[in-house]
């Protein structure tokens, strides 16, 4: 796990990156620390999941992924798994087993609005195993509030 002082500088390095390069430039600076192939922010809307940015280290300059139902994506977990999940095969674990998607690693966070209501998700993930590291999570929840500006304001609807 990464000492104290070297998430802060991340968080820093990472404030500098959104401030700098937007939300996408944000995003690939996060995709650059995991063996995740994807890192995606999204915003819930009703039973929908909404891209909000996506960063694929495949194709770096696509643009925003794909909605999907809410119901079918392990972003749906977070609110009831207190705001994180990790794992590294979907198939091995039974949190996730009633979820059918392409997805089968996954380390998301939950995003909040100023109430601490949840309005969305930071997350990396892959179409296959991926071993997440344990201080991803405790990053991502750290500068999770960093991008709350770029969902907010948008309607949203936890579920």
């Amino acid at each position: 796990m990464a000492a104290p002082e070297q998430l802060h500088d991340l968080s820093r390095a990472f404030e500098d990156a959104l401030t700098r390069s937007g939300l996408h430039g944000a995003l690939r600076f996060l995709n650059d620390r995991t063996p995740h192939r994807f890192t995606g922010v999204y915003r819930y809307d009703g039973a929908m999941l909404r891209s909000v940015g996506l960063f694929d280290q495949y194709n770096p300059v696509a643009g925003p992924g794909a909605d999907a139902p809410l119901a079918q994506t392990f972003c749906s977990l977070l609110p009831r798994l207190y705001g994180t999940l990790a794992f590294p095969e979907a198939s091995q674990d039974p949190r996730v087993s009633h979820i059918e998607t392409p997805v089968v690693s996954y380390c998301g966070v939950q995003l909040r609005d100023a109430d601490g209501r949840p309005i969305g998700t930071l997350c990396h993930f892959d179409l296959k195993p991926c071993e997440p590291r344990i201080s991803d999570l405790h990053f991502l929840e750290m500068i999770a509030p960093l991008l709350q500006p770029a969902i907010v304001g948008v309607p949203t609807e936890p579920p």
